[in-house]
C-alpha cells in the first residue's frame, strides 16, 4: 500500500530541527535549500558548475525531455539546442554558446552527443502509460517561510493516486556518481513526499558520463536520513549568514 502517513512525521522533524538551529531568530530572507545544497558540500570549486559543463547538462536534459514525449532524436546536439533556444530565447549561457569558435563548438557537440547517446541507449522508449513528465518543480515552505525547500525532478513516472506506491523519480547527471548523488536522491524523495503526502516508490540517479545508475527503494529510513542531511545544510547556510 502507498505510504500516506510518513509525510507528517518528516515535516515535524524538519520543523523541530529548524527551530533548534534558528531559535527565536528569523533570517532576513528565507534560507533556500536545493538538491545542489546537498550534492556539493565542499568549498573546492566544482567543475560541473563551469559554463561548458552547465551547457552540457542543460542540453542532455533537453534530450531527456524530447525522449519523454516520444520524439525520435537523430541529432542530439542540434535538436537539444533548438529546443533550448525555443524555451529560453536569450540567456547568458545561450550567448556563451553563440560566442564559441568553430573548434570549441565542435568539441561541445561531440561531448553532448556522447552523453546523449549513453542516455538514449539506457533509457529506451518511455511508454505513455507510465505518465512521464519532466522538470517537475516542487517548493515547500517550513517554519513560516524561514526555510524553503526547492527541487526539480528531471523525470518522474507513475501516479500518486494509486493504492500502491508507483512514483519513480529519475535524476540525470553528466558527472560520475558519488556521495553527493546519494544525498540528492534522498532529497528528491523527501521533497516529493512533502509535496504530495505520498512516499514515492523509488528514487534513481543516472550518470551519462559512465552509464551507471543508482536506485533506492524509498522507505522511512531514507526519508529520515534526508531530513537530517537537510538540517545540516540549513545549519551550514545559517552560519554563513
Amino acid at each position: 500500500m502507498a505510504d500516506v502517513t510518513s509525510a507528517a512525521g518528516m515535516r515535524s522533524i524538519l520543523e523541530d530541527g529548524i527551530f533548534e538551529v534558528l531559535g527565536e531568530t528569523r533570517p532576513v530572507s528565507s534560507l533556500v535549500i536545493r538538491a545542489s545544497s546537498l550534492r556539493h558540500q565542499s568549498s573546492v570549486a566544482d567543475i560541473s558548475l563551469a559554463p561548458l559543463s552547465r551547457v552540457r547538462g542543460i542540453l542532455v536534459n533537453q534530450v531527456l525531455r524530447l525522449l519523454s514525449i516520444g520524439a525520435h532524436v537523430v541529432s542530439p546536439f542540434d535538436e537539444a539546442l533548438g529546443a533550448w533556444r525555443l524555451e529560453v530565447v536569450r540567456s547568458e549561457l545561450v550567448d556563451f554558446v553563440d560566442q564559441l569558435d568553430g573548434d570549441e563548438r565542435a568539441r561541445l557537440e561531440t561531448d553532448v552527443t556522447a552523453h546523449a547517446v549513453t542516455l538514449m541507449r539506457s533509457l529506451g522508449d518511455l511508454p505513455g502509460s507510465w505518465r512521464p513528465r519532466t522538470a517537475v518543480r516542487a517548493t515547500q515552505h517550513l517554519c513560516s517561510n524561514a526555510v524553503i525547500l526547492r527541487d526539480i525532478i528531471d523525470l518522474m513516472v507513475g501516479t500518486t493516486s494509486s493504492e500502491v506506491a508507483s512514483v519513480a523519480l529519475f535524476d540525470v547527471t553528466t558527472s560520475p556518481l558519488g556521495e553527493g548523488a546519494e544525498r540528492a536522491m534522498r532529497y528528491h524523495a523527501l521533497v516529493q513526499t512533502l509535496r504530495t503526502s505520498v512516499v514515492p516508490l523509488r528514487t534513481s540517479c543516472f550518470s551519462t558520463a559512465t552509464g551507471e545508475m543508482w536506485s533506492l527503494d524509498v522507505d522511512t529510513d531514507i526519508l529520515v536520513r534526508s531530513t537530517y542531511e537537510v538540517l545540516d545544510a540549513i545549519e551550514r547556510l545559517w552560519r554563513e549568514q
